[in-house]
């Protein structure tokens, strides 16, 4: 059952506008300690995985004096769960300006939680090309996985509850950099 945030209140702040800057660049340290500068290409998963490779892009350009390609991905309809609704899903543009093969793709996002957006994700970059890999860049993993998906790289990671949402808000979305722990309002409030 899903829960709106109306109904959930602040647990605590989990990163500040100085640890999120310092977590990018750590992950952008690692992506190229790791992967050739020459064969890595940023994909952002929509919404907030796209500013979140933009950053990663000047971070690692800057480093290796490259002009590392950088891409926009939309998996709504790779989904498992697009048409259980009964909205009509909205689909934003892909933006992929590269060709795939023989590189390393990362894939970019802010939140990994079950990973069932990162295993539409797969499915979308399969659907575009056949890369040399593919890597999961994650600003946070929360835990909870319903599927055998793990991140190569990640800023923050914790365990949650099942009843808590994180948030990441970014200046580029949101006009703040932070990340945030709700948790169901009332008396469990304050559980650990």
């Amino acid at each position: 059952m899903a829960v709106s945030r109306r109904e959930m209140s602040f647990r605590r702040e989990l990163m500040n506008s100085t640890q999120m800057k310092r977590a990018v660049r750590r992950l952008a340290h690692q992506l190229v300690e790791t992967i050739s500068a020459d064969e890595i290409v940023l994909v952002g998963v929509r919404t907030r995985g796209v500013p979140l490779a933009h950053r990663l892009k000047r971070i690692i350009d800057e480093l290796e004096g490259k002009d590392i390609p950088v891409g926009e991905l939309d998996i709504t309809l790779y989904r498992d769960d697009v048409f259980s609704g009964s909205a009509v899903p909205e689909v934003r543009p892909t933006h992929l300006p590269f060709d795939m093969v023989n590189k390393a793709v990362v894939l970019v996002d802010d939140v990994l939680y079950t990973g069932r957006t990162t295993r539409a994700a797969l499915d979308a970059i399969i659907d575009w090309g056949r890369p040399k890999s593919i890597k999961l860049a994650v600003l946070v993993d929360r835990g909870h996985r319903e599927l055998p998906i793990q991140a190569d790289f990640f800023g923050l990671q914790l365990e949650t509850l099942n009843d808590e949402s994180v948030q990441v808000m970014l200046d580029e979305t949101d006009e703040a950099d932070r990340v945030v722990l709700w948790g169901l309002s009332g008396e469990d409030e304050h559980a650990t």
